[in-house]
């Protein structure tokens, strides 16, 4: 499986697959696919984690939840994915507190192929570690980050991170600085005169 999972590159398509799936707004079990995704102009986020009933993993769903709104109004729908099954979210998520707002699908991964495909399966634990992919609307992997169980992620950073990746989806030629948020902020467009004057282009001068 190794080589597989090394076969996901940022700026090259993703592999269709799918995974059943757990979702509270229905309150009732269902698919995701990736094909479905592309063909209805959809951007992605898959959000893996370790496990349900687990602590960070927790703080997590909250934070997403209170953003979730946000995030499908940009045209992008969150999955949460763990190694659990289903029957173990919808669990999880009548029990836990802080996943009362939980409204996005959560995706179970028992089998471990989509965690190996993504590189994010740990076979010492036969979890998954906290990795989180951006996939555009036409199946592209366009932003990728993994962290280890003890550190959560920051929602903010990935709703600026889907901001500049729509941004940059329609201004090609431009980049996104380090300190970008949102639309209407300066960007950089490289060429030869940018060379030795990013400074000064940062300045507006």
């Amino acid at each position: 499986m190794q080589e597989t999972a090394s076969c996901l590159k940022l700026g090259r398509p993703v592999p269709d697959f799918e995974l059943a799936v757990y979702e509270p707004l229905k309150q009732d079990f269902g698919t995701f696919r990736l094909w479905e995704q592309i063909n209805q102009n959809r951007w992605t986020i898959l959000f893996f984690y370790p496990a349900d009933f687990t602590f960070v993993c927790a703080t997590e769903f909250a934070a997403l939840a209170e953003q979730h709104d946000a995030f499908q109004e940009l045209g992008c729908d969150i999955v949460t994915v763990s190694t659990d099954t289903q029957f173990s979210h919808l669990a999880w998520q009548r029990a836990e507190g802080e996943l009362a707002g939980v409204k996005y699908a959560m995706a179970a991964d028992p089998t471990h192929k989509v965690s190996r495909l993504f590189g994010v399966y740990d076979d010492d634990s036969g979890l998954a570690l906290r990795g989180t992919f951006i996939i555009s609307p036409a199946g592209v992997l366009v932003n990728s980050e993994v962290n280890f169980y003890n550190l959560g992620r920051n929602i903010d950073e990935l709703m600026r991170k889907l901001k500049a990746n729509l941004y940059l989806s329609k201004n090609t030629a431009e980049v996104c600085p380090a300190k970008w948020r949102k639309a209407g902020d300066r960007t950089l467009t490289p060429s030869a005169k940018l060379v030795g004057r990013v400074h000064q282009a940062a300045q507006g001068a």
